[in-house]
């Protein structure tokens, strides 16, 4: 593949996505090995893993580290967080599993936090939480049940809660003060920072510089090939920093430029070592039932342009808009997503249920679909935690 800056190469869709396939580890089938030393590499390796509540199946976190880790249970996510404290809860585009080993890059976010106060107007003075701290100082780590109140107040921001005492604990966690120690379901208990992680000195805060190289190297090592946009995704301030370092890393041959069949005007950049693709094709037999918020998902443009696939979220259109269902999950069958299937987990009657399966043009076949089933079964287990299956309801 002959390169230069002043004429980039331009990589097909199947090479792209053999890329990506790779960065994200859905190329094969066990990458991380098992238990909770498993989380912590695919977090670590991945760089952040969304956490969101809804629950119509398993939450996405869990989702995704099973979608990684075929013998996932999710005892091992809570022993990497709170036993192993290999992992902490931060914001990155959204809420968020990161690698305890990166706590240093988001201490400058941390700073900020406390920095700007009038956020958290609503629910309280710094007065307000330097006693809900020394409460936990003495008494130990404490969940919202512990100091609810019915009291309600506007929110402060989007992802603020409208109690006061929940808005506390959210303040001191945002400002680095208070961590999440343990999660059972959305239940957060939360612990002083300094005593969940044993510091006998805090990390050094990562600099500006720092944190730019960090978030260039983390979608380097995740996305395989990356664009301003996918770097930068729901964070278009960094863009310039992270512009500038790329094109420093571009003079000094680290990174070279690339196109992408389809968006050729489009700027993409990739290690130079990785010139000649992965070492090898992506299992054609493998198959990921995948979460909406899949990082191979959640960048809804980049997953367009790479699979020919644009997903949309379509729970929150009105039931005669939806085309592939409430719930819609992307099924990747080896290097295609192949079907769309919008799912239910029935707990009571412990059962998964199929509301609606929908193939992708071109992509149908009786291979394909028992492929699909073969997974199906092992999604129904993991939903339900079951050590054997049930029978799966719902139509084809």
């Amino acid at each position: 593949m002959a390169l230069s800056a002043r004429n980039p190469a331009t990589l097909s869709q199947p090479q792209a996505r053999a890329i990506w396939l790779r960065a994200q580890r859905l190329d094969q089938s066990e990458p991380f090995g098992a238990g909770a030393q498993a989380v912590a590499a695919a977090v670590a390796h991945l760089g952040y893993v969304q956490i969101d509540t809804i629950n119509v199946i398993e939450r996405c976190h869990h989702h995704i580290l099973h979608s990684r880790i075929p013998g996932y249970r999710r005892a091992d996510l809570a022993a990497a967080q709170s036993l192993e404290k290999s992992v902490f809860e931060y914001w990155t585009h959204a809420l968020s599993y990161v690698a305890s080993a990166d706590l240093r890059y988001f201490l400058p976010a941390m700073k900020a936090h406390r920095e700007e106060p009038r956020r958290w107007s609503a629910v309280g003075g710094r007065e307000e939480t330097r006693k809900l701290l020394r409460r936990i100082r003495k008494d130990g780590a404490l969940t919202i049940r512990d100091i609810d109140t019915d009291v309600l107040v506007e929110k402060a921001h989007l992802w603020a809660s409208k109690k006061p005492s929940k808005g506390l604990l959210e303040r001191a966690f945002y400002d680095g003060e208070l961590v999440i120690a343990a999660r059972a379901g959305m239940l957060k208990t939360y612990e002083l920072m300094d005593r969940h992680f044993a510091f006998e000195k805090r990390p050094t805060p990562a600099s500006e510089r720092q944190v730019t190289a960090y978030v260039l190297d983390r979608a380097l090592r995740a996305q395989g090939v990356v664009s301003l946009d996918s770097i930068c995704h729901l964070d278009a301030p960094r863009k310039k920093a992270v512009a500038e370092l790329i094109a420093a890393r571009v003079k000094r041959r680290e990174l070279v430029p690339v196109g992408i069949e389809g968006a050729e005007k489009t700027p993409h950049w990739m290690r130079r070592d990785l010139l000649d693709g992965p070492a090898t094709e992506p299992d054609s037999g493998l198959v990921h039932i995948l979460s909406p918020f899949d990082p191979l998902i959640i960048q809804r443009r980049r997953t367009k342009l790479i699979f020919d696939y644009g997903h949309v979220f379509e729970a929150y259109l009105p039931k005669e808009k939806r085309v592939f269902g409430y719930f819609a999950l992307p099924v990747l069958v080896g290097d295609r997503i192949a079907a769309v299937l919008d799912l239910k987990t029935d707990r009571a009657a412990g059962r998964l249920l199929i509301q609606q399966w929908s193939w992708i043009a071109g992509c149908e076949s009786p291979e394909t679909k028992a492929l699909i089933e073969a997974e199906l079964q092992r999604f129904e287990r993991f939903q339900l935690g079951q050590g054997e299956h049930s029978a799966l309801a719902g139509t084809d």
